[in-house]
Order: structure tokens, then C-alpha cells, then sequence
């Protein structure tokens, strides 16, 4: 227990909780989201975008909850975090929020396994994590979606933390909106948080910010991504078979330096087959994939070398 701590805080105080924007430059970034505890999925995962230092990520949030080992995800995730800087991004879920993993299940796991004080560290570490990221000044990324209330990049940057997650406003928005099909504007969220919008408010956002496409996650989706707004927006969701509730995949978005945008599927896990991977689609945002999927296998040390080409912003 107290070197769980004493790792938290020392690594934590160092990375997490700068105050400064974060520029990197990446030959290829992989993006994943919604972990939620499913360690195995994770380690699938890397399986096939390789270890750092091979490759850099970025995660869209919710690390924890529901799931069976949100200790362990969130561990793994932080030691790449405190190792490598500059190269492996953590973006904030609306999971990593106290209110909400107190009853999903991450409250829970650190009390049996640990006890509540090792929560309450990783409630402070979470209230300081970034909630959006910039990639190529073209690829807006955050786990929820869009708000009324933002009108510029600099208020996101602006943001103040370490916070708790209100219960309304910019910040809220970031982490749990949702696009919706059935409205123009902005409509009511059936979660009873925060707002749904639609295609003419991403179309707007993108043509006033100059961007391409705006990568979210937040909900299950049957292939693993899903592309919304004529593929101005795709949500990407990394749990297969989520909650073992859903005969969903789990997808990995990868990024090149030309921003051509790649989707990695890992299938539901078959219950005779232990790895069960697709093929890869390749598309750039905007254009329409044709199928998806694909994996390797390996898993080993902490490492992870930065490569050159890409920009990426993270809003600290």
C-alpha cells in the first residue's frame, strides 16, 4: 500500500499536474478510450500497436469502473505516464471523477484490495489529469463531445485544476455529451448530464477552428468506432465484449504524420478463441473507411523512445 502511494505522489507531482502545454513531436499517434478496467483487452491492445518505445498514445479517459482490474490499467497507465512525458497522454474521463467511481466500482476495488486511502490518491491524480488534446493543430480529442459554452481552443486551456468535475459548463461537456442523429443543435442528454449535439454544430465548430475532426468516446459502439456528422466526428470505444453485456469490439485509432487515420479492431473474444483480431482500415478524416482490423503480438518492458513528424497539443 505505501509504495502505491509514495509512487502516486512523487511520479505524479512531476507530470500530472503541470501547468504547462505539452508539445510533442510523433511519427504516429495511437488512440484508444474506455478501458474501464478490462487489463487483458489493454495488454491486446498494445499487442498490436507495440510497446513504448515503439509507438506513442494517446487515451480519451475512463480507465476505471466496472471492470475487474481498474488497479492494475490505471497503474500501468500511470508508470508509462511518469516514465515517458512527452510521449504517452492521458486525457481525463467522466469516470476519473470521484462522484462516479465511487459507485462503478473503483471505490470498491481500492477498499478490498487495498483500502480507501490509495482512492482518495488516485481522486487527487485524476482531478488533475488534461481533458483535451490537439493533434496537428487539425484533430480535436476529448471523452465526451462538444459544449455550448465553448467558443475557443484557449478556454480549454484555460481551464484551472486540479478540480472535481461540476456538475455543469465546459468542463462537464467535455467529458460526457454525445453526438445525436435525432437533433439539430443542441438537444437534452438522456444520461441527465450535459448536452447532445448534432452534425450542423460539429460542422460549425470544425469550420470556425479550422479543423478536421473531432475524435471522441464515451459510448459503446458496435464496431469499435463509429463515425458520425459525414466522418467529421468518430467515436472510439476500446472495450470488446464491454462488461461481458455487449458483443461489441474494441478499436484503436492510429494517426500518421500525413494524418491519415488507420482503425485497429479487436474483435469480441470468441469462446473458443483466445486472440481474435481483424484486418486494418485506412482512411483520412473525411473519407469513408471500407472495413477494419489487425493485430501483433508482444509485450514487455517500460520503455519508449519519441519519433519525429507529428504535432500534438495536450491542453495542461
Amino acid at each position: 500500500m505505501d509504495m502505491e502511494v509514495l509512487f502516486l505522489n512523487i511520479g505524479l507531482s512531476e507530470t500530472v499536474s503541470r501547468s504547462l502545454i505539452v508539445q510533442a513531436n510523433l511519427s504516429r499517434v495511437f488512440e484508444r478510450s474506455d478501458i474501464h478496467g478490462q487489463y487483458s483487452d489493454l495488454l491486446r491492445l498494445f499487442e498490436y500497436g507495440g510497446l513504448p518505445p515503439q509507438a506513442n498514445y494517446l487515451f480519451l479517459g475512463d480507465y476505471v469502473d466496472r471492470g475487474k482490474q481498474s488497479l492494475e490499467t490505471i497503474c500501468l497507465l500511470l508508470a508509462y505516464k511518469i516514465k515517458y512525458p512527452e510521449n504517452f497522454f492521458l486525457l481525463r474521463g467522466n469516470h476519473e471523477c470521484a462522484s462516479i467511481n465511487r459507485i462503478y466500482g473503483f471505490y470498491d476495488e481500492c477498499k478490498r484490495r487495498f483500502n480507501v486511502r490509495i482512492w482518495k490518491v488516485f481522486t487527487d491524480c485524476f482531478n488533475c489529469l488534461p481533458v483535451a488534446a490537439l493533434i496537428d493543430e487539425k484533430i480535436l480529442c476529448m471523452h465526451g463531445g462538444l459544449s455550448p459554452d465553448l467558443h475557443n481552443l484557449d478556454q480549454i486551456r484555460n481551464l484551472q485544476r486540479p478540480t472535481d468535475v461540476p456538475d455543469t459548463g465546459l468542463l462537464c461537456d467535455l467529458l460526457w455529451s454525445d453526438p445525436s442523429k435525432e437533433v439539430q443543435g443542441w438537444g437534452m442528454n438522456d444520461r441527465g448530464v450535459s448536452y447532445t449535439f448534432g452534425a450542423d454544430k460539429v460542422s460549425e465548430f470544425l469550420q470556425k477552428h479550422d479543423l478536421d475532426l473531432i475524435c471522441r468516446a464515451h459510448q459503446v459502439v458496435e464496431d469499435g468506432y463509429e463515425f458520425f456528422a459525414n466522418r467529421q466526428l468518430v467515436t472510439i470505444f476500446s472495450a470488446p465484449n464491454y462488461c461481458g453485456e455487449f458483443d461489441n469490439a474494441g478499436a484503436m485509432m492510429s494517426v500518421d504524420e500525413t494524418l491519415m487515420c488507420s482503425f485497429q479492431i479487436l474483435k469480441p473474444a470468441d469462446k473458443k478463441t483466445k486472440l481474435n483480431f481483424g484486418s486494418t482500415t485506412t482512411t483520412k478524416p473525411g473519407n469513408s473507411p471500407a472495413g477494419v482490423k489487425s493485430c501483433k503480438k508482444a509485450f514487455g518492458a517500460l520503455n519508449l523512445a519519441m519519433e519525429q513528424a507529428t504535432y500534438m497539443e495536450v491542453f495542461y
